[in-house]
């Protein structure tokens, strides 16, 4: 009688993976593509949005960033506005949610019209996630399950920005040692996604990186201050006084928490109906643990399994903030699945990678029903990736393998 093995259980693991996310792909475009309505000169998807969603308020910025006042779509009244003389009256509500460095890097798709520019948007996007993805990992099966994960077809059909951070924060934990200057600049990069990057100067610091954590603090002061220089710093000024306070209605208005999209613990709580400093609280527990985790972890453990310490640090960074959404989740889903190839984990380590996985799908359907407990998956496998450190102290090589291989 042949004995099952852990290698074999990994293999079995990533082969369900793959085959399962290959179906879910087909299945997703499928029905996407039904529920579409073609008749509006921008389609829309079956729940009224234009295709591309979120890519719309990217869009916007880079038309924006062509006219004299270019943060006035911070007021919410005046974006909506706008939003309607383009796309008919009553367009569901968006609002500005990026700093208003993005100017920048959204100013060349305002030029294009808005099926072009969300075009080129998606295949560059996805291009360097592919490329990212095929530098590391080789095995033909983990590189589909990654490609088609749920994290990554949500990020395609809401025009998010997230195969383009996803594959930013993969690159800057295999660049801390080796290219640290190229790191920080990424780093600074990711201000312009900032709930994505909150524990990583906790990271640096504890780990002592100091010349990534230099790079990274010019990177973002140099970004800041171009921005002020060729926009104005009203745009500064606006952000802060009226932005960042339209972003917090997602957080407080009851009528715009989409609890089926924010795999986070407050959003959990808050789609039961919990008071916003309730779960507030709570969710701030969270914060704190993960803070807590990331600095020892990184301070005491440096030297450890670098796969397992950005598992660690990717689980914390998507259970310690109250804002964030389900394609957000991908660098996590990356992550994992490279652990998962590494073929070190048991038992209890696929199975929380088979969670992370389909963390997207959880958190939309026990989200559309009410029911919390997906946003607990990323604390428990980061409790997992802490125990792993704890009980193995042991010095790994430094991180210079490129590709990993199933075993």
């Amino acid at each position: 009688m042949r004995v099952t093995t852990g290698q074999d259980e990994n293999r079995e693991t990533i082969r369900a993976l793959s085959l399962l996310g290959a179906f879910f792909f087909v299945v997703s475009v499928i029905g996407y593509l039904i529920t579409m309505s073609w008749s509006p000169a921008i389609p829309r998807d079956g729940t009224t949005l234009v295709i591309g969603r979120d890519f719309l308020n990217f869009w916007m910025y880079g038309r924006a960033a062509f006219t004299p006042d270019p943060s006035r779509f911070y007021d919410l009244v005046e974006y909506h506005r706008a939003l309607d003389a383009l796309l008919g009256p009553n367009y569901p509500g968006q609002n500005w949610s990026y700093p208003p460095s993005i100017f920048f890097f959204a100013a060349p798709f305002g030029w294009l019209g808005y099926l072009q520019a969300l075009l080129i948007w998606t295949v560059l996007g996805a291009a360097l996630f592919i490329a990212v993805a095929r530098a590391h990992i080789r095995d033909s099966r983990v590189l589909v399950a990654l490609i088609l994960s749920p994290a990554a077809v949500l990020c395609v059909v809401s025009g998010q920005s997230s195969l383009v951070t996803a594959a930013m924060l993969v690159t800057i934990f295999f660049w801390l040692d080796r290219r640290p200057i190229a790191a920080g600049i990424l780093i600074g990069l990711l201000t312009l996604k900032p709930q994505l990057g909150l524990l990583l100067p906790v990271m640096l610091i504890a780990s002592g990186r100091w010349r990534v954590f230099a790079s990274a603090a010019v990177t973002a002061l140099v970004l800041m201050g171009a921005t002020a220089a060729v926009f104005g710093p009203q745009v500064w000024v606006d952000f802060a006084t009226k932005g960042l306070a339209a972003n917090n209605l997602v957080l407080a208005d009851p009528e715009r928490i989409a609890t089926p999209f924010y795999p986070t613990v407050f959003m959990n709580l808050r789609g039961i109906n919990l008071p916003y400093g309730i779960a507030m609280a709570v969710q701030l527990c969270f914060s704190g643990l993960t803070v807590a985790a990331v600095a020892w972890a990184y301070r005491f453990r440096r030297d450890a399994d670098p796969l397992l310490l950005m598992a660690l640090f990717l689980a914390c960074a998507v259970g310690g903030t109250p804002y964030l959404l389900s394609y957000d989740t991908l660098a996590l889903a990356f992550a994992a699945l490279l652990l998962l190839a590494g073929g070190s984990l048991d038992a209890t380590g696929r199975r929380l990678v088979q969670l992370v996985y389909w963390l997207p799908l959880l958190q939309i359907g026990l989200g559309n029903l009410h029911i919390p407990g997906p946003a607990l998956i990323a604390p428990a496998f980061a409790l997992y990736a802490l125990m792993r450190l704890r009980a193995s102290p042991a010095s790994a090589a430094a991180f210079d393998v490129r590709c990993i291989t199933a075993r």
